[in-house]
């Protein structure tokens, strides 16, 4: 595979130099300083390239491998008559992107929030900090804190009761850090959304259920899809994250089946997934090496992480790579196994990169993405590149041996 790191641009505080040290020669950015739903011009790209590759002739060369994101505007997951102009803004960032020779585009279809944890700072049994998502928690923000009307039709009466139990014994501090952590905005994004108005926001989707967000979706898709098919782009959607409806808001890219439904909507090579183990190993019901098989030819980016659901199945947390829910030799044997397909006819590397990582070690003084530090994420990628190197042996060793010169057929 062609191992990436996800780059936040020039204020991240893991550099382009940490991100080569670890090993990767792929690149994975957004150009986060644009508004969502401006085309992206070629200019701010090219500035992109020429950052990243700034120091490739002198070493180990860095690409801009994948985007992520190229966000989709609200009003194109809403439906609204507005979706057309910026269809075709995105249209025209796809070809400007081609023009530059990036080949890769992630994206996602989530209603408002990106992501959703309700605790950056959960601290593991070895003393690193991991992301961790409680559902009570959550239904206290949502009961409690936004007060969303209908929201206790969304939760379980245990789970309501306790939350407001907890909601009274909690200080103004603990408050004010549940509500920042679960209206964090875009990851790379240093501004989160504002309590005041973020009701207003989900509002707007009071009458788009499931069904209807599916249906935007499907149209999006059916859009985009064949000018990227004509580029030469891989277009691959993020399953969401965590995959199940959160305040009130419908989620459609949670299971084999609506991944299934997606790539139907527009059949086409280009329409494709995001391969992300920890969101969709949040659900207890995806196979994840059966949705690699699956969907092996449109798999055109890959995210591997280990979620670990709790005693409460709706809780998890961020376990180490190799660790958790995720059987993650037999996905990575089934993503090795389809880049030895693609290379019969010769295909590319499957880009991937170690989703997320502890905070660790030095990086425990330091102020960074959550998910994101560097020591973490090169813990993660050590140990799948240990894995990869493994499985790629192992698979060597079951080949038939190849033929001595003299067994070898004869043409005339």
């Amino acid at each position: 595979m062609l191992h990436t790191m996800r780059w936040f641009g020039p204020h991240d505080p893991v550099s382009l130099f940490d991100i080569r040290q670890a090993g990767c020669t792929g690149v994975v950015t957004a150009l986060h300083q644009l508004p969502v739903g401006a085309v992206w011009p070629v200019s701010e790209i090219q500035a992109r390239q020429q950052l990243i590759e700034a120091d490739n002739a002198t070493h180990t060369p860095l690409h801009w491998a994948v985007v992520e994101s190229l966000p989709v505007h609200e009003d194109i997951k809403k439906g609204r008559p507005s979706r057309e102009l910026y269809i075709a803004n995105y249209k025209e960032s796809l070809r400007n992107l081609a023009a530059c020779g990036i080949r890769t585009v992630c994206y996602n279809f989530m209603p408002v929030l990106d992501w959703s944890r309700t605790n950056l700072h959960y601290e593991m049994p070895d003393g690193s900090l991991a992301l961790r998502f409680v559902w009570q928690d959550f239904a206290l923000f949502d009961l409690c804190i936004l007060k969303r009307p209908g929201a206790a039709n969304d939760y379980e009466v245990s789970v309501a009761a306790a939350a407001h139990e907890q909601f009274a014994a909690m200080s103004a501090v603990e408050v004010a850090a549940l509500t920042n952590t679960v209206l964090l905005g875009l990851p790379g994004s240093e501004e989160a959304f504002e309590l005041a108005g973020f009701q207003t926001l989900l509002n707007e989707y009071a009458a788009i259920d499931a069904a209807a967000l599916r249906e935007n979706l499907h149209y999006f898709i059916s859009e985009v899809a064949p000018v990227a098919e004509e580029l030469g782009i891989g277009l691959c959607i993020h399953p969401d994250d965590p995959p199940y409806p959160l305040l009130g808001l419908p989620r459609v890219v949670s299971t084999e089946a609506d991944i299934a439904q997606l790539m139907a909507a527009c059949d086409v090579p280009a329409n494709g997934l995001t391969f992300c183990t920890g969101s969709l190993g949040v659900r207890a019901d995806n196979d994840l090496a059966a949705i690699a098989r699956r969907f092996g030819p449109r798999i055109h980016f890959v995210h591997l992480r280990a979620t670990k659901r709790e005693d409460n199945p709706r809780n998890f947390h961020e376990a180490d790579h190799l660790e958790g829910d995720v059987d993650m030799y037999a996905v990575v044997r089934e993503l090795v196994l389809e880049e030895q397909r693609r290379a019969e006819f010769g295909g590319h590397a499957l880009p991937m990169r170690p989703d997320h990582g502890h905070q660790m070690l030095d990086d425990l003084k330091k102020k960074t993405y959550p998910g994101y530090s560097a020591i973490g994420r090169l813990r993660g990628l050590a140990e799948l590149r240990g894995l990869e190197y493994g499985i790629r042996r192992g698979l060597a060793a079951e080949a038939p041996p190849p033929r001595r010169h003299a067994e070898a057929p004869q043409y005339s």
